[in-house]
């Protein structure tokens, strides 16, 4: 295994692609049974400032199973709530916990931490990226496909930080990636310029606001809330201009015959995906899902 201990997770990124494909298969081994390490006695510390259900939960399980401790620092219970400079916050915390997974707004208090922290900081979400989904995904299209490179994501949606993930993460594995958004709903241009670095001579980046030319032979289609937390004021306003982008049957007949569904959930039936995809045989959602666990696991044993 490539040496990930004592290393922060900020972004998908930050990873090489052979340290990528050892994850996933450590999280096979993991997921099952062939391999069992103990962490008994070390913790994991949660700051947790957005609402969570898989990330919360497969975080906990996974230090649980892993043998270790998990302690959940809501603001509202911490100093954190009160304006505790992160800096302070950061330093008692490297003192106290083995590792310290951050759910928040800005990218910039992730990069706070870790620069704060000698103890690993991973990111469990920020505007920016989601890496750890992005993971799970990644281990849940290797199961259904074997091989990863050549295959074809199409993610229909808001360029957010899921689709940033998955841009970074296909062009690290050598998958073709498209994101198919509105037009001023893009993802950043600082990350298609990245994704486009990584992928040079590997596979192929395309970012259109043509849902159909994007479904066209996918093996893999994608998509999220068409409004993000913190975005809800927004979410009437946008129904209108994310319709033609609707992962539906019509999409579907699109894509390979083979293909699969995923959706880093909560899903909003009738609105991102209808309920027709999300529970047709072609979905893989509860997979991914139940991957968050086993991804992160892997992701726990190598930094600890």
């Amino acid at each position: 295994m490539n040496n990930l201990k004592g290393r922060d997770l900020l972004s998908l990124a930050d990873l090489q692609t052979s340290e990528i494909l050892e994850l996933l298969d450590l999280a096979k081994q993991l997921k099952t049974g062939k391999l069992q390490p103990s962490f008994e006695r070390k913790t994991l510390g949660l700051l947790f400032r957005k609402a969570s259900t898989r990330t919360r939960v497969s975080f906990s399980v996974a230090m649980h199973q892993l043998g270790g401790h998990v302690i959940d620092l809501l603001p509202s219970s911490t100093q954190v709530g009160r304006g505790e400079p992160v800096e302070d916050t950061a330093r008692v915390l490297d003192r106290y916990v083995d590792a310290l997974a951050v759910r928040t707004f800005a990218q910039s208090e992730l990069e706070t931490f870790a620069n704060y922290c000698k103890i690993p900081i991973i990111n469990a979400l920020s505007d920016r990226e989601h890496p750890c989904q992005a993971l799970a995904d990644l281990l849940t299209i290797t199961e259904n496909f074997g091989d990863l490179k050549g295959l074809t994501l199409t993610y229909f949606g808001d360029g957010n930080n899921m689709a940033h993930s998955l841009m970074l993460g296909c062009a690290l594995v050598g998958m073709n990636v498209r994101i198919a958004s509105p037009i001023g709903f893009m993802p950043s241009p600082e990350i298609v310029a990245q994704t486009k670095k990584i992928a040079t001579g590997k596979s192929e980046v395309l970012i259109t606001n043509d849902p159909r030319l994007a479904a066209k032979g996918a093996q893999v289609v994608y998509t999220d809330v068409w409004a993000s937390m913190g975005q809800e004021q927004e979410a009437d306003d946008r129904i209108p201009l994310f319709q033609p982008f609707q992962l539906n049957s019509e999409l579907m007949a699109l894509a390979d015959k083979k293909a699969i569904v995923l959706h880093c959930l909560p899903a909003h039936r009738g609105e991102e995906i209808t309920a027709e995809v999300l529970e047709g045989d072609q979905s893989k959602v509860w997979d991914e899902a139940e991957n968050r666990l086993h991804a992160q696991k892997a992701l726990l044993v190598s930094i600890l």
